[in-house]
């Protein structure tokens, strides 16, 4: 009975094989476990206000839901929201203008 010798090259072949499976394995559990804390900071933090952590409620303000903290006051916009509130007002259209990403 002959017994198979490896070679250098068989063994580098099976090592590098074997880091990349270990790498794909790592890469699939980073992204599982960074989809799970993204779901849990959500949780904490869905309609909460950013100023003092209190909960938002939704009010219609001239025909746009806006997000409003009852306890400061805060009052905070999606994308979009500050647009469709300024259509009408050339000022504030003009203000908003200034705020907008290049």
């Amino acid at each position: 009975m002959a017994s198979k010798k490896t070679t250098s090259s068989e063994e580098e072949y099976f090592a590098r094989e074997e880091a990349e499976k270990l790498r794909k394995l790592k890469a699939q559990t980073s992204k599982q476990l960074t989809e799970t804390q993204r779901v849990a900071l959500k949780e904490l933090h869905y309609m909460k206000c950013p100023k003092c952590g209190m909960d938002l409620k939704t009010v219609v303000h001239r025909g746009v839901e806006i997000d409003r903290c009852e306890n400061c006051g805060g009052v905070w916009l999606d994308r979009g929201e500050l647009e469709e509130l300024t259509e009408d007002d050339g000022i504030l259209r003009s203000m908003v203008n200034l705020f907008r990403k290049g």
